[in-house]
């Protein structure tokens, strides 16, 4: 599977900047912001539930490459129907809980093949289908009794063998999920901060540079960037980061 653009030049892993806003009018004054930049923008719980589906058309229909990070875990019915408005709403990348077993994964797949047939633009880049492993908010003794990486990689395997084109998981195991998973299995990873900046309620972190290294082709920055006294700045100094 391709991504769809959005690559920052010199570098093949793309950054994500999450709108961490609840109105749609706020969403689309920061989006404004990173007009021109090579960003990804994500739309998650906060914002949708005060906004939904129409924000996500409107910065869609702005150009913006929109990452819907909603952690669908549900029957794989539900699911597979909620995967087809969210396609159909013009999100570029969607999650959902790998946790929800093969059968819900694989529908999520149909849900996007449906969406695609019913589309207007059936030759637009085809949205990608991220599992969610571990938070990155979790702790390894909280989250897995203690191995973090091998249930992020058992996690990895069952939503690659389900359709999916790749994998929720932090910079830490990034590596490991390449190496189960061959190079083209996309890992997106949260909990990118800069060095010496809050960790916030993140557990397992790192920095832009330290996670292009490691393999992460999308790297997610929120607080960071929109917290900044200039979020434009921001998301330029992350994009310098990863090309190092």
């Amino acid at each position: 599977m391709t991504a769809p653009d959005g690559n920052s030049a010199g570098c093949a892993t793309k950054l994500v900047v999450a709108l961490d806003v609840s109105t749609a009018e706020e969403a689309l004054a920061a989006a404004r912001l990173f007009k021109g930049l090579p960003v990804w923008l994500k739309v998650g719980l906060e914002l949708f539930t005060a906004a939904g589906p129409s924000c996500v058309r409107d910065l869609a229909g702005n150009g913006h490459n929109i990452f819907l990070d909603l952690k669908f875990h549900d029957i794989p019915n539900t699911v597979r129907r909620a995967v087809t408005n969210a396609v159909l709403s013009g999100a570029g990348m969607l999650t959902l809980h790998a946790g929800g077993g093969r059968a819900m994964m694989r529908a999520a797949v149909e849900g996007r093949q449906e969406a695609r047939l019913s589309a207007s633009s059936p030759t637009a880049p085809v949205p990608l289908l991220f599992g969610v492993t571990v938070l990155t908010s979790a702790d390894a003794d909280e989250a897995t009794g203690g191995d973090v990486t091998a249930c992020v990689v058992e996690r990895a395997m069952a939503a690659k063998a389900s359709g999916l084109d790749g994998v929720v998981c932090s910079g830490h195991e990034a590596a490991a999920v390449k190496k189960a998973c061959g190079p083209s299995f996309f890992c997106l990873c949260p909990g990118i901060r800069f060095a010496g900046g809050r960790v916030d309620d993140q557990a397992r972190v790192m920095t832009p540079d330290q996670a292009v290294q490691a393999g992460a082709d999308f790297l997610v920055m929120g607080r960071p960037v929109m917290r900044a006294g200039d979020p434009r700045e921001a998301a330029e100094k992350a994009l310098q980061l990863m090309r190092r």
